[in-house]
């Protein structure tokens, strides 16, 4: 299913040819550096996407969505959306071999237009690790204002639709798939 389509990008379920693209980037150092609990061998990352496949977008369930190229179909990256108790967290990677050509900003724009639309009283939360000065370049320039950092999840946190940042703190933010 393709949840949504931008210029260059369509997001959809992830398929079963998908895993090998995700095994490559979730085993090259400029992925990982920054990432943490994500499934890394072949056998796990096919077992996922086999689990994942027929995700559906909505507040119910955690949502696994492969990023690819309109044209192709090419994979590029992921979007995990998982919702919970009002806030919808979002986790991302997109492969180092298309880092820094917008994609990111392109898919997350559209998604978080589209569930905002769907759900315009959700809170939107991501987390980041404290070094990794693009991600939280680009949760800026997506309008995320940033909350702080959470001893509890290690993590920078930025937020977006949720009121203070003070008081919100990252209760309520699912698992990582």
């Amino acid at each position: 299913m393709i949840f949504i389509e931008t210029d260059r990008l369509k997001l959809r379920n992830v398929k079963a040819k998908d895993a090998a693209i995700m095994h490559d980037y979730r085993n090259n150092e400029i992925c990982t550096r920054y990432q943490r609990g994500q499934t890394k061998d072949y056998d796990g990352i096919a077992a996922l996407v086999e689990r994942r496949k027929d995700d559906i977008l909505s507040v119910d369930s955690p949502a696994m969505i492969a990023v690819a190229f309109k044209d192709t179909d090419e994979m590029i990256g992921e979007i995990v959306v998982m919702p919970g108790d009002g806030v919808i967290s979002l986790g991302y990677t997109i492969s180092y071999k298309y880092h820094r050509k917008g994609y990111a900003f392109e898919a997350l724009s559209a998604l978080i237009n589209l569930l905002h639309e769907q759900y315009p009283k959700w809170k939107f939360v991501s987390l980041t690790e404290p070094e990794n000065v693009p991600s939280m370049a680009l949760l800026k320039k997506l309008g995320y204002k940033d909350a702080g950092y959470d001893t509890g999840t290690e993590s920078q946190i930025f937020e977006k639709w949720t009121g203070s940042a003070a008081t919100e703190g990252p209760e309520g933010i699912p698992q990582n798939l």
